[in-house]
């Protein structure tokens, strides 16, 4: 399959994800707790069941590996990663900032990802030595002078442990703090990759969390990286940086190293 192919088919995901999501937004749907306390939806696992029988159909030798259903043909080179709602938490309570993500991993490396906002219709779709897309737009990242200037967001401080949440914050004074916001998941890096947020650290991250992400992020400007400063690939362990001008990393990078 080519690359243009590709797109379109996690295209046609996100497509089949939306229309099975946007039914349940604001309205009565089941949920339950699963084993990690993380809530799960009926419109999380339909979304997730739609995605992957497209994907048995269109791409039959393609690993596929989701949130809700676990992983099929794993020995595969090129893996589908699919998250049907990356944010069930703002899901369930009717706020639109959750999203669909949709990644192609080869041989482990994000080369091709979607974040799809199906109430707002707004989606990101970014792919390896392509500019990321907004709406079909060309999306990109905004300059930082400083890491004084950076404007900061997490999903929420409760996800971090003990010492992660102290390297974070310790990070976060040297940002503009009193502008940091919490809550938006996904959505987040969307932001991120229009030029309306700086910078977005989180901890505890699974694959399917952030492999979408990282081609969007890139195609846009920006850079995605570990709290090291290493690439993302299905080997990290979720500690995620995302930062719009790649000239703050080795700032951002220090700020995380804090003592504490």
């Amino acid at each position: 399959m080519t690359l243009e192919s590709d797109i379109a088919l996690a295209i046609r995901l996100a497509d089949a994800a939306g229309a099975v999501i946007r039914p349940h937004f604001r309205a009565g749907f089941a949920h339950e707790a699963k084993g990690d306390d993380s809530p799960v939806t009926e419109a999380d696992r339909a979304a997730e069941a739609a995605m992957r029988r497209l994907l048995d159909a269109e791409a039959p030798r393609d690993g596929i590996i989701g949130e809700e259903y676990g992983a099929e043909r794993p020995d595969a080179a090129r893996q589908w990663v699919l998250d049907p709602i990356d944010g069930t938490v703002s899901f369930m309570a009717g706020r639109p900032i959750f999203g669909t993500l949709i990644a192609l991993l080869q041989d482990g490396w994000p080369v091709l990802g979607i974040i799809d906002q199906p109430i707002a219709r707004e989606r990101w779709v970014g792919a390896t030595g392509q500019a990321t897309l907004f709406n079909g737009r060309p999306a990109a990242t905004r300059a930082c002078r400083s890491l004084a200037d950076a404007a900061l967001a997490t999903t929420g401080p409760q996800y971090f442990s003990d010492h992660d949440g102290a390297h974070f914050m310790a990070l976060a004074a040297k940002t503009a703090h009193k502008r940091m916001f919490f809550g938006g998941d996904c959505y987040n890096y969307g932001l991120l990759a229009s030029g309306h947020v700086d910078l977005v650290v989180e901890a505890g991250l699974k694959l399917h969390d952030f492999a979408a992400l990282v081609p969007v992020v890139e195609g846009a400007g920006g850079t995605m990286c570990d709290w090291n400063g290493d690439p993302l690939n299905a080997d990290s362990d979720g500690h995620v940086v995302a930062l719009g001008d790649p000239a703050r990393l080795e700032d951002v990078i220090e700020g995380l190293a804090c003592h504490h």
